[in-house]
């Protein structure tokens, strides 16, 4: 189809971490790129994430593709964030801080020994703690704790601060960003994508990539038997932060329901609750009090911080917990979501994948996407 009279090449909908990350590197392969987000830009589900690139300490057995993703993902980080802030002159938050999984009594501890068995099965670099030894390295730490587990090639990034860089990166390199920008509808005619609808303009464009999240099953247009089902599932956070700066803890601490992140600058992310509520977005007290209970008993220092914000999101899942990214089952159309708990840590593994789609590439160093493929649903249909 000749392009030449149509302003766009690519139309993403959804401006939150893995929409901008595939709009940026479209840009920067030459295609003229516009992003359509229904909010602000980063200002969803990516404005309330955690930020671990934590594919060790996330590894279930069960789920070893998604491993393996995880891993090809965090070897490109680095080199991407430092691209990226070169790009945008902003800084994004990334610390090499690495992991402590903790167990708090005997349960937790023989639960830790079956984590420690199944990465070690798998070749994955992790180290058993005493309890002293756990406290050397992160003396805030009570001293009930049983034992830990280190996992030092875990990362964490602030989302909030890696979308800004995105969007200023992207706009840079010629892109457009909207916000305010509701998509209602993909255009498809003839088995191929037109465009999409917003609510009162058409935008023309070759190829449509689906970044919305937890909304991405609610377009229309879009045939049955080329649907991606996606449900929300809701996460309660809290962001506390220690007015005499950072130091209270230097590692990602994560436990038998939640998790703490640092941040590098005395702010502290706990979170976070696993709720099916559909797409309510309600910070409830009950919540927030089990978070608060379980990091104070690990950390006895966090009592002392401020609360600086309490917030949910919405975590957009599949059902079989693996994202769908790569075209779709009409031409044009591609899909990047449902990434459930992954969306920060796979951005820069999903805009490679998908981006190569768009221009017919070959896969990328040995990376097997077939897991993740959206015609896995094509008989499923929309989801809720």
């Amino acid at each position: 189809m000749d392009s030449r009279n149509k302003p766009f090449d690519v139309a993403v909908i959804g401006g939150g971490v893995i929409g901008l990350s595939v709009a940026w590197r479209a840009t920067q392969r030459g295609l003229r790129v516009i992003v359509l987000e229904r909010s602000d830009p980063g200002g969803a589900t990516s404005r309330v994430a955690a930020g671990m690139l934590a594919p060790v300490s996330e590894a279930v057995l069960t789920e070893q593709p998604l491993l393996a993703l995880g891993l090809a993902s965090t070897r490109r980080y680095a080199e991407f964030v430092a691209e990226l802030e070169e790009a945008s002159g902003l800084g994004c938050g990334h610390l090499r801080c690495g992991t402590l999984l903790v167990g708090r009594d005997g349960d937790e501890a023989l639960a830790l020994e079956r984590e420690l068995a199944l990465r070690s099965s798998l070749g994955l670099e992790v180290r058993r703690l005493r309890a002293s030894e756990a406290r050397v390295l992160e003396p805030a730490l009570a001293p009930t704790l049983r034992l830990a587990l280190d996992i030092p090639d875990d990362h964490a990034i602030d989302p909030r601060r890696l979308t800004a860089a995105l969007a200023a990166a992207l706009r840079g390199a010629g892109g457009t960003v909207r916000g305010q920008a509701e998509v209602i509808a993909v255009t498809i005619g003839d088995g191929r994508v037109g465009g999409v609808q917003l609510a009162d303009e058409q935008i023309s464009c070759e190829h449509v990539v689906v970044a919305a999240g937890s909304w991405s099953g609610m377009l229309a247009g879009v045939p049955d038997d080329a649907q991606v089902p996606i449900h929300p599932v809701k996460g309660q956070i809290l962001e506390l932060r220690d007015p005499s700066g950072a130091g209270l803890l230097a590692r990602v601490l994560r436990m038998r329901g939640g998790y703490v992140v640092p941040r590098g600058d005395g702010r502290y992310v706990l979170g976070a609750t696993m709720e099916e509520r559909g797409f309510d977005t309600t910070v409830t007290a009950g919540a927030c009090f089990d978070l608060l209970r379980d990091a104070i008993e690990l950390v006895p220092g966090l009592a002392e911080l401020a609360i600086e914000q309490l917030s949910a999101g919405l975590r957009p899942a599949t059902p079989d917990n693996l994202p769908a990214i790569g075209p779709g089952a009409a031409a044009g159309l591609h899909w990047a979501t449902g990434h459930y708990r992954h969306g920060v840590l796979l951005a820069p593994v999903t805009a490679e994948l998908v981006v190569g789609g768009i221009l017919g590439d070959d896969q990328l160093d040995g990376i097997d996407a077939s897991a993740f493929a959206p015609a896995r649903f094509a008989t499923v249909g929309a989801g809720a």
